[in-house]
């Protein structure tokens, strides 16, 4: 059954997979995932788990998408399978004819085109002609295993060398061409090479294959990259470099972070920042922001501290508006002046790129700040305008609750900064904003939010045994990046193991290279951890603790949670159903009795 390039992909996104495994398995949250017992095994304890785009037993090994889940679990042949799940999309499914048979051979004959020339690249770059190439890499302090990793090359200093090299594999200049690796010519002038001179950087699919190329001149030429033009294989908006890493990255823990270019990328990765991703010389798209949200809820994105990334932040968060959820975020972080991530690793090591992360802020903390730019506060047409800007900028998010969260955080930042004009003969104080200057930045929050999120997660490092009881509202907070990445570990380890015990989660984390950041979570400083965390606390304890620091953060959710746990107490009292409620309840009451956290 062929099928047109790209349709199999259209079905897969429109498809949600947890529905359609959900028929015939029942699932259970698990972090941003679902779980259940395996239907192609019989088994007691759940081992087969549910992602966004697949689905995998950890005791069987089986493994596929939304496709391959039909025909397993149904015996239907690949075309029954499709047919179903796009009437269930709602798309036609296109009918099979030779120029669809012919279009997807030829974009399978691509990738094959791509590959080749990958590994002709990556020759080169240690051929005496790659010398310059090589040195260039070293230089920008990558080591051969990274530069192994992410496949980078050298295309040779003329043109037609590509051409002459692949063609001894018979690879036709017709399939160059549809490749993006060559030009067509122009009247007597013959097709040429697009990338020549250039240091070589494969972009890669979600899966790994190679699908076009970016290159970097060595020397003063213009421009400095070059990407591959669009072609069967290769959409710009809908491609992110690095992505088939970060996705690995995302997996094991590491937070989603967006930079500019392949170097800013290729170094963070070097550096252990697994997650960092790039777009490919154009401003973000909405579908690029689509597959941020598929790796992670809060990704970051990094901008540099100058007035072209104050507005290029300005941009996304106007793309990006209409499409939060409170699941669903961004965190925008600003790069010190002067410096990229490349150059901040380099000079001051991980920690400096991790500096920049621990002080990204939620886009409802960052919105009102980059609208306020350029208001004066002093004529009130221009604070009615700036107003109206932001009732407008809260309307434009779908989702109507948290729209209106958005509407009354941006009106309070509003009215906090209306400024106070001295009384005759009274002199300016540093309240007062004089004419023609910038009002004064309006504090951040004090830390207490921090602290308790700190808290929170200090109780599961010593009693991970609660993580299947609060994972789903756990995964639920707006978390410190740092905290952030432990929580994904923490999700992560606690959906793939047994055995919820501390000292298993002490190992998995330092095998994983977080051992500083759940050493900061454990720490005394800045504040004292409650009694719920230590080791010796009682399990009723140490659950209605974690409770009450969840409700001081959302304390919305706490009420849900508590209602929920009724119901289910009331259609089926076993002790632990009975142990969550009391648990909930305890946290609920203490906060309506206007009881403090230990250290907060």
């Amino acid at each position: 059954m062929a099928l047109p390039p790209g349709f199999l992909d259209e079905l897969r996104a429109r498809t949600p997979l947890q529905a359609v495994i959900g028929r015939r398995v029942r699932l259970t949250k698990s972090g941003r995932n679902w779980k259940g017992c395996c239907p192609f095994h019989g088994e007691k304890t759940p081992s087969f788990y549910v992602y966004d785009d697949h689905f995998h037993c950890f005791g069987c090994g089986v493994h596929g998408d939304a496709v391959s889940f039909v025909m397993q679990s149904q015996g239907a042949s690949f075309p029954e399978a499709v047919n179903q799940l796009a009437a269930e999309a709602g798309l036609d499914v296109p009918k099979p004819t030779p120029q669809a048979a012919e279009a997807e051979r030829r974009r399978l004959d691509l990738h094959g085109v791509l590959e080749a020339a990958a590994a002709a690249y990556r020759r080169r770059l240690f051929l005496p002609e790659g010398a310059r190439a090589l040195a260039y890499l070293r230089g920008r302090g990558l080591t051969e295993e990274t530069i192994a990793t992410f496949g980078l090359g050298w295309s040779g200093e003329g043109r037609g060398a590509l051409a002459a090299e692949l063609a001894r594999e018979e690879v036709p200049q017709a399939m160059l061409l549809a490749a993006g690796l060559m030009r067509p010519g122009d009247g007597d002038r013959p097709a040429y090479d697009l990338f020549f001179n250039r240091v070589m950087f494969p972009i890669r699919d979600r899966q790994g294959r190679t699908i076009s190329f970016g290159g970097r001149i060595l020397g003063d030429g213009q421009p400095k990259y070059v990407n591959g033009p669009e072609t069967d294989v290769f959409s710009k908006r809908r491609t992110l470099f690095a992505l088939d890493r970060a996705r690995e990255g995302a997996r094991a823990g590491a937070a989603v972070t967006v930079v500019e270019g392949y170097m800013d990328v290729i170094a963070l990765h070097q550096a252990g920042f697994t997650g960092a991703v790039a777009p490919l010389g154009t401003a973000l798209t909405e579908e690029q922001l689509a597959l941020l949200w598929r790796l992670s809820p809060m990704p970051t994105l990094c901008f540099d501290g100058d007035g072209a990334g104050a507005r290029a932040a300005a941009r996304t968060v106007e793309l990006a508006l209409p499409h939060l959820t409170p699941g669903q975020s961004l965190r925008l972080a600003t790069l010190p002046a002067g410096e990229d991530p490349d150059s901040l690793v380099r000079r001051n090591g991980p920690a400096g790129f991790q500096a920049v992360l621990d002080s990204a802020r939620p886009i409802g903390e960052a919105l009102f700040d980059l609208m306020h730019e350029g208001v004066n506060d002093l004529s009130p047409e221009s604070r009615a305008a700036f107003r109206t800007r932001l009732l407008e900028a809260a309307g434009r998010i779908a989702d109507k609750g948290l729209g209106s969260e958005y509407r009354s955080l941006l009106m309070d930042r509003f009215y906090a900064s209306r400024p106070r004009t001295p009384r005759r003969g009274e002199a300016p104080t540093s309240r007062t904003i004089r004419p023609g200057s910038l009002p004064r930045p309006i504090p951040r929050p004090a830390t207490a939010a921090a602290e308790r999120a700190r808290q929170l997660v200090a109780i599961l490092l010593r009693h991970p045994r609660l993580l299947h009881d609060v994972e789903e509202a756990f995964g639920s907070l707006a978390l410190p990046d740092w905290l952030g990445r432990l929580r994904a570990a923490i999700l992560h380890w606690g959906s793939a193991t047994e055995h919820l015990d501390s000292e298993g989660l002490t190992t998995h984390l330092h095998a994983i290279g977080l051992a500083a950041e759940a050493a900061q979570a454990l720490s005394a400083v800045p504040q004292p951890l409650t009694g719920c965390a230590a080791p010796d606390a009682m399990p009723a304890e140490a659950e209605a603790g974690w409770w009450h620091f969840f409700g001081l953060m959302n304390p919305v959710r706490l009420e849900e949670e508590v209602a929920a746990a009724m119901a289910d107490f009331a259609r089926h009292a076993d002790s632990a159903v009975e142990r969550r409620l009391i648990a909930l309840c305890a946290a609920r009451n203490a906060l309506r009795q206007g009881e403090m956290e230990s250290g907060a």
